[in-house]
């Protein structure tokens, strides 16, 4: 299965949107926590009534982590999931081939 040649775009498919989606999501988290260590000043600053520029980052967050993972799940869905099925498909098929021929004496489990 490692020589076929879906398999390297099978894992630049993963691997890319991993990444890129990890930093995204690590990023922002991380500039949340600078800012409101760094620059308190920044992130109390009101913008209507009660709510402060830090809660609605905070809130943000929420938010973020929701659209990573349905962007997740698109990304499987739509490039992933359908090179597993054919590589699956494919395995199958070399191993029912591999039982079907006889290849000297076997012997059953004790």
């Amino acid at each position: 299965m490692y020589h076929d040649p879906e398999f390297p775009a099978l894992r630049r498919a993963y691997r890319s949107f991993g990444a890129v989606s990890v930093l995204l999501s690590v990023g922002g988290f991380l500039s949340y926590v600078l800012l409101s260590s760094f620059a308190p000043a920044l992130m109390n600053l009101e913008l209507f009534g009660r709510l402060t520029l830090g809660l609605t980052l905070g809130l943000v967050q929420f938010v973020v982590m929701g659209l990573a993972a349905w962007r997740y799940v698109r990304h499987m869905r739509e490039r992933v999931d359908p090179i597993v099925l054919r590589l699956r498909a494919q395995q199958r098929e070399r191993e029912q081939q591999q039982a079907r021929v006889p290849s000297g004496r076997r012997f059953g489990a004790w």
